[in-house]
């Protein structure tokens, strides 16, 4: 996907993909991926940290709640200007970037994050590199994204195949694809087993044995690992 195309896409869904989480199944589903972002970030007061494919600022106000101090970089400007409006906090800078190209020196983040980012990269393992080289050794690194391996990766594929123009732009890939991508030994953890038709009271049930017996074919698929 080019850049420019990149920009004209997520430009027009700035509303709709803050009024997806609005909705019953979006505000459990985001429930469940910041608690999982949360607990591989573990985000501590005066660190810094970085938050690329910031968006609209969801997950990056969870980031933020903890204490750090956050830089937010995302290609979409008017995502970008409302994660920057949502804060309203000293401790938020944003910036317009390419994920693939950061424009940031070696070494100089505490921590990184990339919340369901890189689906919308051809090159991730250029991605990777890019989030690899501004963590200072030693710092951990998150990154999600949509897995292949999930039922919501499936019937996003048949809204590709039916017009959906977000969809058609996505590269959906594997818990072992993922790890292939990371210079590190990563932890591998998975969330949201439940599905969109589910009833929102049995959700918790079905996340308890989705964890158990199937932990890579959750829906939500985060990679965590340390900076050698």
């Amino acid at each position: 996907m080019t850049e420019t195309k990149s920009f004209a896409l997520f430009d027009s869904w700035t509303t709709k993909y803050d009024a997806w989480f609005e909705t019953p199944p979006g505000r459990l589903i985001k429930k469940y991926e910041s608690e999982l972002l949360l607990e591989l970030l573990d985000p501590l007061p005066g660190e810094t940290i970085l938050d690329v494919g910031c968006g609209t600022g969801i997950f990056t106000r969870d980031v933020m709640a903890r204490g750090p101090r956050v830089t937010g970089v995302d290609l979409s400007e008017p995502m970008l200007r409302m994660a920057v409006d949502r804060s309203m906090e000293k401790n938020f800078n944003g910036i317009c970037a390419d994920m693939c190209a950061l424009p940031f020196e070696d070494k100089i983040f505490d921590k990184v994050l990339s919340m369901t980012a890189i689906e919308f990269v051809l090159d991730a393992k250029k991605a990777v590199d890019e989030l690899n080289r501004v963590t200072r050794k030693g710092g951990c690194i998150v990154l999600t994204t949509l897995n292949s391996l999930s039922p919501w990766a499936d019937r996003r594929r048949q809204k590709a195949k039916n017009g959906h123009t977000l969809f058609q732009e996505i590269f959906f890939r594997s818990p072992d694809e993922m790890r292939s991508l990371v210079p590190a030994d990563p932890v591998v953890k998975t969330a949201i087993h439940f599905q969109k038709e589910d009833s929102i009271s049995d959700a918790p049930k079905i996340e308890e044995n989705g964890n158990r017996n199937h932990p890579d074919k959750g829906a939500f698929l985060a990679v965590q690992w340390n900076k050698l």
